[in-house]
């Protein structure tokens, strides 16, 4: 995992999240989550069980916009926590690696 972790200020964090909390509020996150399909395991698990994820998280300098929120499943997205997409796939490959 890189180990590139940038300042993010306080009040811009606190800004970030109270865009997320509007975002998810929106007509467009409701269309979003409406599948009920999680965006990193592609499994069904309803609109209900799906919550938030940016991309790039908000402590590394990502933002509350619509092209940084997937939906994601409890379980993703506990398991990405703070790595960047590239970082993901690289954690999912080596998962697959050690099945094998």
């Amino acid at each position: 995992m890189s180990e590139f972790w940038a300042p993010v200020d306080p009040d811009v964090l606190k800004r970030e999240r109270a865009r997320a909390r509007e975002l998810r509020a929106s007509p467009w996150w409701k269309r979003r989550i409406s599948t009920g399909v999680c965006y990193y395991c592609t499994k069904q698990v309803g609109h209900r069980a799906l919550t938030m994820d940016h991309l790039v998280p908000l402590a590394r300098g990502g933002t509350s916009a619509r092209g940084n929120v997937v939906p994601a499943c409890k379980d993703c997205n506990n398991r990405k926590k703070g790595m960047l997409p590239v970082e993901w796939q690289d954690y999912v490959a080596s998962l697959g690696e050690r099945d094998t």
